[in-house]
């Protein structure tokens, strides 16, 4: 969930608002985004935002953010469209300005003058930014890789980068994320031989292929390897559909197949099909899962083929792992990358990272995307690659790059927001603990009526959600009204008059009870009434 900060005489400019996807630790969420009081409390001093690519973990925050910022947003065209389209889906595109820019244009924000950079990365227009103050350069890389067959779009050479390094550049501020890999990433030409060999080898069997559906060089790759192997292309999946038509009206995708619907794609001889589905991240609702529980109009048999022209996002491989399960309990044959050269990551390697700080040359290397594993191993190898300073920032982290820099000067709050149904809350509040608890411990209520003396004038009720004790549910309730009974019988004086200390007493004898039956300690509803 990306949100890159820079201040230069008093000026903020924001450089991405990403989101990430909730893992198990934040129950019924979905989305997490950075907690953005930080420049909300200093927004009349922010210019903009300026996305570097349209990957969600760079644009998904904008449509819950942006309005409020109130700040225009650049981009280049491709990203432009997909921001469009969730600022439409949001209903707020006639009250967020979003400025369109061709590809390698320059522009000025304040005392920020900013230049697209293109780099190759797993989407259309991915792109580095340049970013000149009167007190130094920033190369602020995005994500990125080299590439000498990117299929799409035409990033900087190495000479156009020399040139920028010869101009003099103050920090490199770079992606960290495949900094423990000891070879390059890869091209997606070498990809398209792979999968040319991969599907040509499945004669008379269907063939699935799932892969990020924002991968323009990808799709452009599958396109071509489905006419070379004379099969009919179907995509299953709202999102790929959505990414072909903006790659399309971007210029990309320009000899992409027809394709077909999956009803059509199923009345073809198993041979003469290709799909193309979503799902790769063993995303429940996604295409691939419901092909794999028999539950999308396109179905396989045993000996039919999955190619997974993808990696696993860390933190999927559960998900992931459930659905090649499914897959291989029907006879399903699957392709990995560890399998086959059917996938490349748009990320750099070592020897990526090395050739970047020869050509760029700056005086100070300020690692970033990855984890602090990551970011930390790429400061040592910048400053074993002769680069002269580097620092490892955490989330919050104040970095004055200039004069004397880098120096840590601050620390300030980076809390995360979750997208809970239709309300953004802290991440730290006190409805997800609940949840959080309840997921893990279950649930016990109980009910009561109490006189002004504490004494009770109806029978104690014991309800339970999430116990493990479906054989012996009602001799634990029958124990448990019977400890309630005896705690406020026990009470003495004052507290038994007062609701909250009776109420306290119920709970703690209630949990008691919980505890001693199924060792859990369960969230205890009491429930009091005055009677």
């Amino acid at each position: 969930m990306n949100v890159n900060l820079y201040c230069c005489d008093g000026k903020w400019l924001m450089v991405d608002l990403g989101m990430t996807f909730a893992d198990p630790h934040y129950p019924g969420i979905d989305l997490v985004f950075a907690d953005l009081e930080f420049i909300e409390d200093r927004r009349k001093d922010l210019l903009g935002v300026v996305l570097t690519h349209a990957h969600e973990d760079h644009i998904g925050a904008v449509p819950y953010f942006a309005e409020e910022l109130g700040v225009p947003l650049y981009a280049t065209p491709f990203t432009a469209r997909l921001v469009q389209a969730k600022l439409d889906e949001a209903g707020i595109a006639d009250r967020v300005k979003l400025n369109i820019l061709p590809n390698d244009s320059a522009f000025s924000l304040g005392p920020f003058d900013i230049r697209y950079v293109p780099l190759a990365h797993s989407i259309a227009e991915g792109n580095a930014l340049l970013i000149d103050t009167p007190h130094g350069r920033i190369f602020h890389t995005g994500d990125w890789k080299l590439d000498d067959e990117p299929r799409v779009g035409v990033p900087a050479t190495e000479e156009e980068l020399r040139e920028i390094g010869d101009e003099g550049v103050l920090a490199l501020v770079c992606d960290s994320t495949n900094v423990f890999n000891s070879a390059a990433s890869g091209s997606e030409g070498a990809v398209r031989a792979g999968l040319l060999e991969s599907v040509a080898a499945q004669r008379g069997r269907r063939v699935v292929v799932t892969t990020f559906a924002s991968n323009v060089a990808r799709l452009q790759t599958l396109g071509e390897v489905a006419q070379a192997c004379n099969r009919q292309l179907c995509v299953a999946g709202r999102s790929l559909d959505r990414i072909i038509g903006v790659a399309k009206a971007s210029g990309y995708l320009k000899d992409f197949p027809d394709t077909i619907s999956p009803e059509a794609a199923m009345d073809l001889p198993r041979g003469e099909v290709m799909v193309l589905a979503t799902g790769g991240q063993g995303e429940a609702r996604a295409a691939l899962a419901r092909i794999a529980g028999k539950q999308h109009p396109i179905t396989l048999e045993a000996g039919d083929v999955v190619l997974f022209s993808s990696r696993q996002i860390p933190g999927n491989e559960l998900a992931i792992g459930r659905i090649q399960n499914t897959l291989a309990d029907r006879g399903i044959n699957i392709v990995t990358d560890r399998q086959s050269m059917i996938h490349v990551s748009g990320h750099p390697g070592r020897p990526e990272l090395v050739a970047l700080y020869d050509w760029i040359q700056p005086e100070m290397l300020v690692p970033v995307h990855g984890e602090i594993r990551h970011m930390a191993e790429q400061a040592r190898l910048g400053l074993s690659e002769g680069i002269p300073r580097a620092i490892v920032q955490k989330n919050g982290d104040l970095v004055r790059l200039a004069p004397d820099g880098p120096v840590k000067i601050g620390e300030e709050r980076a809390g995360r927001l979750l997208l809970d149904g239709e309300l953004i809350v802290p991440a730290d509040g006190e409805a997800i603990s609940a949840r959080r608890k309840l997921s893990q411990f279950g649930l016990v209520t109980v009910a009561l009526a109490a006189n002004r003396e504490g004494k009770l004038v109806s029978p104690v009720e014991i309800a339970s959600i999430g116990l493990p004790l479906d054989d012996d549910m009602a001799a634990f309730v029958a124990e448990a009204q019977a400890d309630v009974a005896q705690a406020i019988r026990d009470m003495k004086g004052d507290r038994k008059r007062d609701p909250l200390a009776l109420a306290e007493a119920v709970r703690l004898a209630a949990r008691r009870a919980t505890q001693r039956w199924t060792g859990k300690k369960p969230v205890v509803q009491v429930m009091l009434r005055e009677g």
